[in-house]
């Protein structure tokens, strides 16, 4: 399939809002303010968008669950910690098509009654961080994003908050603990963030991509996204692809494609004319699969079937000169040091 997210990410402006609105940018948000909030969720729902950071939850049922009767403030969180090893798509989207990340923010607060939503964003990140806040800035300038945009009544601010390096932040409880400026650790769970969230109010926490992927299901409509993929795999899903390979990228797709077809047909296969000896199909804290379970697709479902997951999509490939020994080992060091 031909690329929708990445598209344009090696234009030389595409980070600037006039380039964004030159390629059809805040149609989403404009066609999302047309409708109600339960429209926006239903479309989102029918897409079978899932979520892009790792557990696969249906992006639309997650905000269906925020109270819609709560009288305080809910908030959109958006997960941009991106701190799993192998795993570097959504910085590419942040850095280089910022405008899609916030139009999605933008919608999702639309959808669930909230009038701000932040983006954490990862302490390393600090280029990334600089850029986005410059797409915030045009966007407020021009009414993208504020009070009363398109004149709908809607109002809302987007803000930006770095974190300080911490993995365990990017789980989602432990960000919102971040978020409120203590110690990054996971929550005992229930209650969920949709129902005791950020200070205590709802929250809805989304993936980078997983929010990127709103608008397109605005403009080019639910039918199309659930048409690209297998089963209930459904949209352009980015693949970050890592280690011994020719080519190594973000490579955009559907969740049709093989994991041999990811590191032969995009990476352009192994380096030096080594041989493949295993395959991290989905971020380091993924199973590892061997030579023989490549065929796999490398969708939620598909991975889930070959002992696996699909996690956040970052595939470190290793060769025949790998000591496996080794790389378990290194593996357990990093966990160990961020305190998994």
């Amino acid at each position: 399939m031909d690329a929708v997210i990445t598209q344009h990410i090696r234009d030389a402006d595409s980070f600037r809002l006039d380039f964004y609105l030159r390629h059809g940018g805040y149609e989403g948000l404009r066609k999302a303010l047309a409708t109600t909030p339960a429209q926006v969720i239903e479309a989102v729902k029918a897409s079978g968008l899932r979520g892009r950071g790792g557990a696969g939850f249906p992006a639309g049922m997650k905000w269906q669950f925020v109270p819609k009767d709560w009288p305080g403030p809910k908030y959109i969180c958006c997960n941009a910690d991106e701190s799993e090893p192998g795993t570097f798509k959504d910085h590419v989207i942040m850095e280089r098509y910022p405008h899609l990340l916030l139009e999605g923010c933008a919608i999702g607060c639309y959808a669930i009654g909230a009038k701000v939503a932040y983006i954490y964003i990862r302490g390393e990140f600090y280029h990334v961080q600089q850029v986005v806040e410059f797409a915030i800035r045009e966007a407020h300038a021009k009414g993208y994003l504020g009070k009363n945009i398109f004149g709908s009544g809607f109002d809302c601010e987007i803000f930006v908050h770095r974190g300080a390096g911490s993995y365990e932040a990017g789980e989602e409880s432990a960000m919102l603990e971040s978020l409120e400026g203590k110690r990054a650790q996971p929550r005992l769970r229930p209650p969920f963030p949709a129902v005791v969230g950020l200070y205590g109010c709802p929250t809805a926490i989304n993936n980078v991509e997983t929010l990127a992927s709103v608008p397109l299901i605005m403009t080019k409509g639910a039918e199309w996204f659930a048409s690209l993929g297998p089963g209930k795999n459904t949209g352009p899903k980015l693949y970050c692809v890592s280690g011994h390979v020719r080519r190594p990228g973000v490579y955009e797709t559907s969740m049709n494609v093989t994991l041999g077809e990811l590191i032969y047909d995009y990476a352009g296969g192994m380096r030096d004319g080594r041989r493949l000896k295993a395959v991290i199909p989905g971020g380091s804290s993924t199973p590892v699969l061997l030579p023989d379970q490549i065929d796999a697709q490398a969708s939620f479902d598909g991975l889930a079937n070959a002992g696996s997951m699909l996690g956040s999509a970052g595939i470190i490939v290793m060769d025949d000169t790998t000591c496996m020994v080794w790389a378990a080992g290194n593996l357990e060091h990093f966990f160990a040091h961020e305190s998994c």
